[in-house]
């Protein structure tokens, strides 16, 4: 049962999730509507073949199966949702239905960091920074306005992690199985889980020597394997058996998307993306010093589908991304490595692998932020380094501002701005370390990075007209600035983990 503390926090979460229902919603509420659609019309033979909608399902089989729950709600609720030629409808009750839904699969959430809160001892810390999750503009913003289910899954993930911290390594494994099979983006962070699985739970030693333990080591092993295979199996196997995992593959990995999102990711392309616009621009003035392909131009803010080209630096294929990711969960792997290992460390190594991912990764979202955010706040709900509060700040105040261009009408500039900057406040002076307020732990560039907020969004929020025909700079400069921090605290929280 939930405490008083926890009931208080979910009522006043409901309130302002509420108070949401009327703001605009994204093309993902199609997205799910149509999938919801797709899974209680056809037999479970055609969910990866259905086309009317250009919104073709795309997660994995559990999540199918997650839709075809809430689809046998939303027949009853109201038959025209789930009318797979009823392409667009956007009723008062199928938003209702919608927004409801995300509520209640966001108990998950809830529940999961009940128990983080419980393994840190249910201090006052964990408490404030387990509300702050989720309470914060990302799940306000991604799932309550623009309309996404992540709070059901990061829940999933809370909980693989609460487990591990609670010892319980093939529980975690198992419940990370099932996350991957739900949606894959997860997979970013699976070198995590299989480095400290494979050394935490099936390497076993005995002896004052500690030798290792072949025969106990193996059946470890061996049991883990039984159970994601078996995960896999429940997921995957009625596709292998039908001959239909080719097309389920296709649509789970589309590699026809460009480098960046048509709006971009805070991240190291982000910073790339823009020098070469800067140099292209400048070519106009120079082009004895620079050479530019400005008929490129368009396609480096398109990237929605198609390859991203640059105009003066050169292309950048999508092995190039991938190898730029292993490289920089380098750190994570030196985290995982050391001789005594915990099951804070191996948070500390998802931390860095969903940084990695999100920083070099290749046509990453935006909304991907929060795959890092979570699992740091469980850090920081568990006595955390004055460092690592500080580098928490500057991502946490990055991250989520990169999230407000999702929100772009008129109605709901004061509505954002309201809740990422009671959310600051709140994070900034009631988190502690050592005794002090996350504000007073930062450094004086730390404070002047994030107030310099204040002036960016006034610039590209309030008086956006005044860059005339340069219609891209007001995103570009969210993106270049916020991409600033989340890079100052990747290096950071890297730096910091591997001397821990």
């Amino acid at each position: 049962m939930l405490d008083a503390s926890a009931l208080a926090l979910l009522a006043v979460g409901t309130g302002v999730k509420l108070l949401l229902w009327p703001a605009y919603h994204s093309t993902d509420f199609e997205v799910h509507r149509n999938w919801l659609a797709i899974t209680a019309s056809l037999p479970v033979g055609r969910w990866y073949y259905e086309d009317r909608s250009e919104w073709t399902l795309d997660y994995p089989p559990l999540f199918a199966a997650f839709e075809w729950v809430l689809s046998l709600s939303a027949r009853l609720w109201d038959p025209r949702i789930v009318d797979i030629d009823n392409l667009g409808y956007a009723a008062a009750s199928c938003v209702a239905f919608q927004r409801l839904s995300v509520m209640v699969s966001e108990l998950v959430l809830v529940m999961a960091l009940r128990r983080v809160v419980r393994i840190a001892g249910s201090t006052v810390q964990s408490r404030v920074a387990a509300a702050l999750v989720f309470l914060s503009p990302g799940f306000l913003f991604v799932d309550h306005v623009h309309f996404q289910y992540n709070g059901f899954l990061l829940g999933i993930l809370v909980y693989s992690l609460a487990f591990a911290l609670e010892g319980r390594d093939l529980l975690a494994g198992t419940t990370f199985a099932v996350l991957l099979c739900c949606k894959h983006i997860f997979m970013y962070i699976a070198p995590a889980y299989f480095l400290y699985l494979l050394r935490h739970y099936c390497v076993v030693t005995s002896g004052r020597r500690r030798r290792l333990d072949i025969g106990a080591s193996a059946l470890r092993l061996a049991a883990l394997g039984s159970v994601v295979v078996a995960v896999f199996a429940v997921a995957f196997g009625p596709f292998v058996a039908m001959g239909h995992m080719r097309q389920v593959l296709a649509r789970l990995f589309p590699f026809k998307r460009g480098l960046c999102h048509a709006f971009w990711a805070p991240n190291f392309w982000a910073l790339y993306t823009f020098t070469d616009r800067v140099l292209a621009i400048a070519s106009r003035f120079a082009p004895h010093l620079i050479t530019a392909d400005t008929s490129q131009l368009s396609s480096s803010t398109r990237g929605r589908v198609g390859d991203t080209r640059f105009a003066v630096l050169p292309d950048v294929p999508p092995l190039a991304t991938f190898a730029a990711t292993l490289v920089a969960m380098a750190p994570a792997c030196v985290v995982l490595m050391r001789r005594k290992l915990d099951a804070v460390h191996f948070v500390q190594a998802v931390v860095l692998c969903a940084y990695a991912s999100f920083m070099f990764g290749w046509h990453v979202h935006e909304k991907a932020i929060i795959l890092v955010l979570v699992p740091l706040g469980l850090l920081v709900a568990m006595s955390p380094s004055r460092y690592v509060l500080r580098m928490h700040a500057v991502l946490s105040v990055a991250g989520f501002y990169s999230l407000l261009p999702l929100l772009y009408g008129a109605q709901e500039l004061p509505l954002k701005a309201a809740i990422l900057l009671i959310w600051t406040l709140c994070s900034l002076s009631l988190l502690r370390a050592d005794g002090a307020p996350a504000w007073s732990c930062l450094a004086r560039i730390e404070r002047l990075y994030i107030a310099g907020h204040v002036p960016l969004f006034v610039l590209t929020e309030l008086v956006p007209g005044i860059f005339g025909r340069l219609q891209f700079m007001p995103l570009a400069l969210v993106s270049v600035y916020t991409a600033l921090g989340v890079g100052y605290s990747w290096f950071g929280l890297a730096r910091a983990f591997c001397r821990l």
